[in-house]
């Protein structure tokens, strides 16, 4: 006889738990971003866009457990976010051009 796979949603009190520890996780990495003071080509920028790449794992975190259906829209965001971050730090895979087709130019006219 095979086995049912049983799937089960997750708590809400674990739910809570994992959004309170990434709201602490956010709070530090957004305030480590603001405090590298490192500019686009120079030494400590290359750290500080993987500071901002984890803020925004973070910020697809907290849309992916937020209660009720799942946004869209924020998901899209977070995953341009993603992209375009990632595009700079593992070159030659035209990640921004991923990105980009999420949220497709319109035509001017």
């Amino acid at each position: 006889m095979e086995e049912e796979l049983e799937f089960q949603t997750l708590d809400n009190a674990v739910r809570r738990e994992i959004l309170s520890l990434a709201r602490s996780a956010h709070d530090l990495t957004e305030s480590s971003y603001q405090e590298n003071p490192s500019k686009k080509g120079e030494p400590g920028w290359g750290e500080k866009q993987r500071i901002l790449l984890a803020d925004m794992a973070l910020h697809l975190l907290q849309t992916a457990l937020r209660e009720g259906e799942l946004s869209e829209e924020g998901l899209k965001r977070n995953l341009f976010s993603i992209l375009t971050i990632s595009d700079q730090l593992v070159p030659g895979h035209e990640l921004k051009n991923v990105a980009d087709k999420l949220y497709p130019l319109k035509p001017a006219g």
